[in-house]
């Protein structure tokens, strides 16, 4: 097994880099296309979808790249009956890297676009039709991701995934964080892609019970789906002779 700290570092590169890519394109957008949102949204979603395929292809030997802490939580809940996946150990450690990586992804965009380094998010996103679009958007997300691993075809989750968060940008109504992390993390940059901080715990706890729901699906669908738990997102306990 690859020690916790590598693991612990590549989930803070990753999901930094992965809200570095939100923010960043979000505030390009706006620059770019400043009186078209439909356009603003196409540009963010294109650039989250292919950054964060990138980022499972660069990361994901490592830790999985998860970025992700419900993704980590249903690895743990999955995996811990078979003895694959995540400790709870290792999902305390993952949630904070996670989380302390999304916050300073937004710092980074802020930073790059000449912006303060902390600009706390005014943009209020609390409705129930949003929290539903957050519940859709996890449950997806954890099926496509347990589906991929048991049946083998990880090689294809960098694509898979990123095709999914870009398309779920467009079909949930609140453009799927599905990430209490990125959620947190979004909630320190005051540009297109944030989210005030008095609209996170509404959308934390729908990721959460989306989080039920998508572990209670997996576990109908898939009832071996924790056998396979250390190839989510994708293989990262190799074999010692290929080890970096």
């Amino acid at each position: 097994m690859i020690t916790l700290w590598r693991r612990l570092l590549a989930e803070f590169l990753g999901t930094m880099l992965l809200v570095t890519a939100v923010v960043g394109s979000g505030i390009m957008a706006t620059t770019l296309s400043p009186n078209d949102v439909g356009l603003q949204l196409r540009e963010n979603s294109v650039a989250t979808a292919f950054a964060l395929g990138a980022l499972i292809l660069t990361f994901g030997p490592v830790s999985g790249a998860h970025f992700n802490p419900v993704v980590s939580a249903a690895d743990w809940f999955l995996g811990r009956r078979s003895g694959t996946g995540l400790t709870i150990k290792d999902l305390g450690g993952y949630a904070v890297a996670q989380t302390l990586g999304a916050i300073g992804g937004s710092i980074l965009a802020n930073l790059m676009f000449d912006l303060a380094p902390v600009t706390m998010s005014t943009k209020e996103r609390a409705a129930g039709n949003l929290w539903l679009g957050e519940i859709v958007a996890v449950v997806g997300l954890l099926l496509l991701i347990f589906a991929l691993g048991r049946s083998g075809r990880t090689s294809v989750a960098p694509a898979a995934v990123g095709a999914y968060i870009g398309a779920a940008y467009w079909f949930t109504s609140s453009t799927s964080f599905a990430n209490p992390s990125v959620t947190i993390g979004r909630a320190f940059t005051d540009t297109f892609a944030g989210i005030t901080p008095a609209s996170v715990p509404g959308f934390v706890v729908a990721q959460i019970i989306g989080l039920v729901i998508g572990v209670g699906l997996l576990a109908a669908l898939y009832p071996h789906a924790g056998d396979t738990a250390d190839a989510v997102v994708v293989p990262h306990d190799a074999d010692p002779a290929h080890r970096a």
